[in-house]
């Protein structure tokens, strides 16, 4: 027994080490690996199945309850049990309803939002989260997290952009895939989700998503293919909409022939909750648990007692049944829920863990602005600071109908100043603003419109006045402005990208008595702050950041941390101006074509030269950096080389610091429509003041391919590529030009 165990252990190592690597010896390795453990286990499945009632494999097909599958206890067959997860573990819930369960052991770690985690640009940090957050769930005795959500920011304005990672599909990958190695690497699954085209709350339910197969392959699928391919993903999480008329969990296209038959993926296919709509269909296409919300019993499901009946009636063999459940028997061993195996314990909510949300807040944070040397802040003379905003206090680890952490800690930014300031700084708090709704018009789950809640954006006087007071009687102001997780929540997209709660208003009139004030943006996805920039000599970026992330915000304000974040979308000037927008084709009504093709993000920003607000990939710093003898290793390359490409950083200010290298791919003379420049890499690097520090990007020149939809095969176009480095897409600081034979 212990020889096996070695070698799952083996296995989950070779995953993190060859997620990125082009050793093919790690390849093979890996490969024997999967060959190995499927052939030991397949014989054990085969003895267990043989011994089920029909009744017990249908069992295991749906929800027994809120978030477990049904188990074979006569067999030793336990529940696959599930939990919410892009914030952390969700809390304990009852097994028949979304009521807590009001345990008192369920608290948990709080950790940014994976839109964050996008923004360090640390792939490094991506796998910590992940390991992290598995040890969470293995402490709460859980087989899977519902999580990471890997869906692409098509929209500003879409509600789950917080928890969505990028608009970029390589920045995409490049932070799922060490997550999801990280989290199964604790003997839990991840459950990669909302495959896919899922990219409005919108209509989520029923809206028809149309768009080309080169866009759906360039832009849409690389980050779940890298899920199944590098990361070996146990799950995927089928989503509510449909795909080229027929719903997610019921595509074929979708799950056998992309997913199982192209990309080999040999997990389960779990349901978003309430998205299954057929009974055989549904599980021949690919489909194989069931989960949602029950009215009354959970044997009303499409695979449950309806599917008792389809097999009695031979509308569906017991042979196609068998190879659903053998699918989640094989994923139950792979993660030694079953078998005797030695499993990973875990542990939750402890220091080690906190400190871990800190790491991951402190290199999300990304400075906007700084004219005058505004910050960090100099205390030097200081005896009194206003602070200022609702969001100063606002907790969000609890909030809207996206899932959320039990927490016993979350430092709010006015605790973290009160933490990290000197006590002989007077600190004047004033709320500023009301976070108010109009009545009844508060989104609904399930009623889902991009009319999102309604905002009373009227400033309350005695607040304001409050406020300014505060303002003029301190030497230094921060309003703490933006967004929360009940305004910014699934089940609605925003109205638009107005800040709400008549915050725009409040930032000038503190401005005009206090021009040392420094805004500080919460939020999880772009807002129109363009007013607000122009007048601001300080303006800084923040997100949902996790347990602790008032202390990473204070850190970074006061110069303990030097901001090194990085926008993982484009923050536009008007609404109008982003791709979905500007082609009208963002809600649609029961269909939705994504008729800007494959210019979503900045490649429509770039490619049609408009000049957003900040472009994706900006972050200032506390220092300065110089970008110098860019080379490549040769000049010329065939289609199954690398091409390596080196950079020396140079940090030429007076501050160590953070800086993330980008490196963009172009083509002007293409003979096929092309976004103007591609990301194809990216190394964040930490520089000492006055020091250089050389850094190395390795580029398969498979990765220039685009998708030939006529010979259904990527295809590297031959001839001279520029490869751009800079610190964001419009910052380009270095050329080399490659040769493609």
């Amino acid at each position: 027994m212990k020889k096996k165990i070695i070698s799952l252990s083996i296995f989950s190592m070779l995953l993190f080490t060859g997620y990125n690597a082009n050793s093919q010896t790690v390849k093979n390795k890996k490969a024997t690996a999967v060959k190995s453990l499927g052939s030991e286990f397949d014989a054990k499945i085969d003895q267990l199945i043989a011994q089920m009632t029909l009744e017990e494999k249908i069992g295991m097909l749906h929800g027994n309850s809120m978030f477990a599958n049904g188990g074979v206890k006569r067999l030793g067959i336990p529940e696959l049990k599930m939990a919410d997860g892009p914030l952390g573990v969700r809390e304990e819930i009852s097994r028949d309803s979304w009521a807590p369960a009001g345990l008192t052991n369920d608290f948990a770690t709080y950790y940014p939002a994976t839109g964050a985690l996008a923004a360090t640009w640390n792939a490094d940090l991506a796998h910590l989260f992940g390991n992290s957050v598995g040890e969470e769930l293995r402490a709460r005795d859980k087989d899977m997290l519902l999580s990471p959500a890997i869906n692409i920011v098509r929209t500003p304005l879409g509600g789950r952009t917080y928890e969505y990672m990028s608009e970029d599909p390589f920045l995409n990958r490049k932070i799922a895939v060490p997550l999801i190695v990280g989290l199964q690497d604790k003997d839990v699954m991840a459950c990669v989700k909302h495959f896919a085209a899922n990219n409005q709350e919108t209509n989520r339910d029923f809206v028809d998503v149309q768009m080309d197969e080169r866009t759906l392959r360039e832009i849409y699928l690389p980050a779940f293919q890298a899920a199944v391919t590098e990361a070996k993903s146990y799950s995927i999480m089928g989503a509510y909409n449909k795909f080229r008329g027929e719903y997610l969990c019921e595509n074929d296209y979708m799950l056998n022939k992309i997913l199982r038959d192209e990309w080999g993926f040999k997990g389960v296919v779990v349901s978003d909750w309430a998205a299954v709509h057929s009974t055989v269909k549904s599980l021949k296409s690919g489909l194989d648990i069931e989960m949602g919300t029950p009215t009354t019993k959970f044997n009303e499901f499409f695979l449950a007692d309806r599917l008792i009946a389809a097999a009695k009636a031979g509308e569906i063999s017991e042979a196609e049944i068998n190879i659903h459940v053998k699918r989640i028997l094989n994923v139950l061993f792979q993660v030694k829920a079953m078998g005797g195996q030695n499993r990973v314990k875990g542990s939750i909510a402890t220091e080690v863990h906190y400190q871990d949300a800190y790491k991951i807040a402190s290199e999300s944070v990304v400075l906007l602005k700084n004219e005058n040397n505004a910050l960090p802040l100099q205390l030097n003379g200081v005896e009194s600071i206003a602070v200022i905003g609702n969001n100063a206090t606002k907790k969000n680890a609890l909030g809207g109908f996206g899932a959320g952490v039990k927490t016993k800690r979350e430092v709010t930014p006015l605790d973290g100043l009160k933490n990290r300031l000197p006590a002989s700084i007077k600190i004047n708090y004033a709320e500023g603003y009301l976070e108010r709704y109009e009545e009844k018009k508060i989104g609904k789950l399930g009623d889902i419109t991009m009319n999102g809640p309604v905002t009373i954006d009227q400033l309350d006087p005695a607040k304001l006045e409050e406020a300014i007071e505060a303002a003029k009687n301190s030497d230094v102001a921060i309003v703490f402005a933006g967004s929360n997780r009940d305004y910014e929540t699934e089940a609605s997209d925003r109205r638009n990208l107005k800040l709400p709660f008549g915050q725009e208003e409040l930032i000038q009139k503190v401005l005009a008595v206090n021009p040392k004030t420094i805004v500080v943006m919460v939020g999880g996805a772009p807002f129109d702050i363009e007013a607000i920039k122009n007048k601001t000599n300080a303006l800084v970026w923040s997100w949902f950041n996790g347990s602790e992330g008032g202390n990473a915000l204070a850190d970074v304000l006061l110069g303990k941390v030097n901001p090194s974040g990085k926008l993982p979308w484009t923050m536009p000037k008007n609404i109008m101006d982003s791709p979905a927008h500007a082609t009208n084709s963002f809600p649609g009504d029961k269909t939705v074509n994504y008729a800007e093709g494959i210019l979503v993000g900045y490649r429509w920003f770039d490619t049609k030269n408009i000049e957003p607000l900040y472009p994706f990939g900006y972050g200032l710093s506390y220092t300065t950096f110089a970008f110098d003898t860019a080379k490549t290793n040769k000049k010329e390359y065939t289609t199954d080389e690398t091409i390596t490409v080196t950079v020396t950083v140079k940090n030429t200010g007076k501050a160590e610091g953070k800086e993330v290298v980008q490196l963009y791919a172009s083509k002007s003379d293409s003979k096929i429509d092309r976004a103007v420049q591609e990301l194809k890499g990216f190394q964040k690097v930490s520089v000492k003041a006055g020091n250089g520090e050389t850094i190395t990007i390795k580029i398969p020149v498979k990765e220039l391919a685009y998708y030939n939809v006529e010979s259904k095969k990527w295809t590297v176009e031959p001839g001279n590529y520029t490869l751009k480095l800079g610190s964001s897409s419009r910052d380009i600081k270095k050329e080399v030009v490659v040769i493609i034979k």
